[in-house]
């Protein structure tokens, strides 16, 4: 009897010590954790992928550290607008969850729209006015993949595509496409389905705003007079200058009607994208089947630049203008030479508005 009073004595001292060296251990366990925690060591644990963005009164804070309220291409975009374009759904499948968002949303297409000319017609103004949309995703340089780098293939030209959501169009603009021969074929080849982007602008103020860069490049060029002539005396235009021949609209616009019904077109006035830029964007905007994002609220007209520019963001410090390089002035051109040269360009001209179905007014 007394035996047994023992033995059950002992086996509760031994459960008693037994429960105060778990609870030592478990509270050693927890030390530890909260002592490593404390010094930094657990920011290398996995997180989820929301935690790579923060919301801070309201604005969301991307990868890069950009307030999505504030990005310069979002103007009166909404947040949300501004958050589906630059941080879109999380990519599903087998993917890792903690994997990098700035990396992996959306996928490289080919672009459904190409802005294909013309040189000194105002497509960079479009393209940066185009932008501004949540819903446009442009290649900022010109890839030139039509008409020089033909041969690395269509798997390099994807690639040089941004990324983009379903829903969101595929961009780039290269002017030389619509002058060389061969560019027409090739987009055909990519997609007979491509939506074809022409600015153009009086083919004779054109000409001299193309001297006029070159100009600025090589300062010891030429009179525009002694490129635009074959025989002065004669007054035979010089067909074989890249100036001059650009102009002639009707004609290149003939070997792109050879694969792309008139459908695929849309030709953007360059004098209407300076005196009225909302409205010219407004066309734009339908024929990319998108919402007018972009309105007159975006711009003001620049009296130094003598072009309209984008509006002041909010949270921006300046308005968004183009280069030094637009805007230019322009050298004094004989009048005799800018008759001569208009003569020679009306028929072209005719025909163009023909084909167009639009009177751009040059005459």
């Amino acid at each position: 009897m007394g035996c047994s009073k023992w033995r059950v004595a002992f086996n509760f001292g031994h459960l008693k010590v037994q429960s105060k060296l778990s609870v030592f251990f478990t509270m050693i366990i927890l030390f530890t954790y909260l002592f490593y925690c404390l010094n930094g060591f657990c920011d290398s644990l996995p997180r989820p992928v929301f935690d790579q963005r923060s919301l801070l009164h309201g604005g969301i804070i991307l990868t890069d550290g950009r307030d999505a309220e504030n990005l310069g291409g979002a103007l009166n975009a909404s947040p949300a607008s501004v958050v589906r374009q630059h941080l879109p759904d999380l990519p599903t499948g087998d993917a890792p969850f903690n994997i990098s968002i700035a990396n992996t949303f959306g996928s490289k297409k080919f672009p459904q729209a190409i802005i294909i000319g013309v040189k000194k017609g105002g497509t960079r103004a479009l393209l940066e006015f185009l932008r501004i949309h949540p819903d446009v995703r442009a290649v900022g340089a010109e890839p030139h993949f039509f008409d020089r780098f033909y041969e690395k293939g269509l798997e390099w030209y994807r690639n040089l595509m941004p990324r983009t959501l379903e829903g969101q169009i595929t961009m780039e603009k290269t002017p030389s496409y619509f002058i060389t021969k061969e560019a027409p074929r090739r987009v055909f080849s990519m997609s007979r389905h491509t939506k074809l982007i022409v600015v153009v602008r009086d083919p004779v103020t054109r000409a001299v705003s193309d001297y006029t860069q070159t100009l600025s490049k090589s300062p010891g060029l030429p009179s525009f007079r002694s490129l635009a002539f074959r025989n002065a005396t004669t007054g035979l235009i010089d067909t074989s200058w890249s100036a001059v021949r650009i102009g002639i609209y009707a004609k290149h616009l003939e070997n792109w009607l050879r694969f792309f019904p008139p459908s695929r077109f849309l030709f953007v006035s360059g004098e209407r994208l300076v005196s009225d830029p909302a409205g010219e964007m407004g066309r734009v905007q339908d024929f990319l089947g998108l919402k007018r994002v972009v309105t007159d609220k975006h711009f003001y007209f620049n009296q130094t630049k003598g072009f309209p520019c984008l509006k002041k963001p909010e949270g921006s410090s300046r308005p968004r203008c183009l280069g030094k390089s637009k805007g230019r002035p322009h050298p004094q051109i004989p009048a005799e030479v800018l008759l001569r040269l208009r003569d020679f360009y009306r028929p072209f001209n005719l025909k163009f508005y023909q084909m167009t179905g639009h009177n751009f007014g040059w005459d």
